[in-house]
């Protein structure tokens, strides 16, 4: 090989830091990922982690993914640890969705949602009701008539205060003829906690997402009440409440963030990694064996739709009487 002129190596070098000063601005894909979890073990938030790890791994997206829980407050005390912890990290990730926007707002705090970098919606579940096997409620209409008798009689356990599990307690009751805002609702850290509540009869009936009790009610240790879908869903074990005459629709959706002060290409990064596994066959099934539905929505139009949700849960709850006008 002849070699370079001083001309032809000067250009050569200009052209190197120019693939390079290009090469920045593309995605940053990490090879791995931590994930956080801001509640206790056993709930949708750490099911929903742990389905990404498995997905994540097994498919080969990255090659390690580590889950971490820190329950509290709604998710509340999570992002606030997520934001001071993670600024800057590219491998971040932290699970979030419906529950926290309600959870903010119930308990006005000083970390929201807008201090984390949006990458994507992941999956939808409808709310199921239940109760324990043993419980004197056989029927959706039983536990109309007990709220509507004395709606403060009635305990409901579910996740956090002002969160989807909230929500729905609050607009059954009030379908059931009682006072919404006056429901006596039981919050609990994770789902492992509200499970337990609900099989020990120490809450009259249970509120959460309906995979979170499937097995249990097959396994005949508690009853199916009825589902905030508007028809049935595969695989899961009892009818909607629709078509029990309370028309109740409300979907409870979970997403993913990145942590504060990543740049835009660690950020198209994470979100190629996130697309790459809501994509694959893997993530599928995960999602149909847990009768979760699929609503992936990333980029802009998922900025958009986090917008508008923060501002109709707002709505809600200031209709509901759970926050102040």
């Amino acid at each position: 090989m002849t070699a370079l002129t001083r001309r032809e190596a000067v250009a050569l070098g200009t052209a190197i830091l120019a693939t390079a000063a290009g090469g920045s601005a593309r995605a940053q894909a990490p090879g791995e990922v931590k994930i956080m979890a801001p509640a206790a073990p056993g709930g949708g938030w750490d099911q929903t982690a742990r389905v990404m790890q498995g997905v994540l791994t097994s498919e080969r997206i990255v090659r390690s993914a580590q889950v971490t829980n820190v329950a509290g407050a709604g998710g509340t005390i999570g992002i606030a640890q997520f934001v001071n912890g993670a600024r800057g990290d590219p491998t971040a990730l932290m699970v979030s969705g419906f529950v926290m926007v309600g959870a903010i707002l119930m308990n006005k705090a000083p970390v929201t949602l807008d201090a984390v970098t949006p990458i994507a919606r992941l999956t939808g579940e409808w709310q199921a009701l239940v109760v324990a096997q043993n419980s004197p409620i056989k029927s959706v209409q039983d536990l109309a008539a007990a709220l509507k008798a004395d709606v403060g009689k009635v305990s409901w356990g579910g996740g956090s205060a002002g969160g989807v599990d909230h929500i729905t307690a609050a607009m059954f009751a009030g379908l059931a003829g009682a006072d919404g805002s006056k429901v006596n609702y039981i919050a609990h850290s994770g789902g492992g906690e509200a499970l337990a509540a609900i099989l020990s009869g120490r809450v009259t009936v249970g509120v959460g997402g309906g995979s979170e009790f499937e097995q249990h009610v097959k396994g005949r240790r508690m009853r199916w009440i009825g589902l905030t879908a508007p028809q049935g869903t595969v695989g899961l074990p009892g009818p909607t409440l629709a078509e029990q005459g309370f028309k109740l629709e409300l979907q409870n959706w979970r997403s993913v963030f990145a942590a504060p002060g990543i740049s835009a290409a660690q950020r198209a990064g994470l979100a190629e990694v996130v697309e790459k596994m809501a994509k694959s066959k893997a993530w599928a099934d995960q999602l149909a064996a847990k009768g979760w539905q699929d609503t992936y929505l990333a980029g802009e139009a998922f900025e958009g739709f986090l917008k508008e949700e923060i501002a109709r849960v707002s709505g809600v709850l200031r209709q509901l009487g759970l926050v102040g006008a």
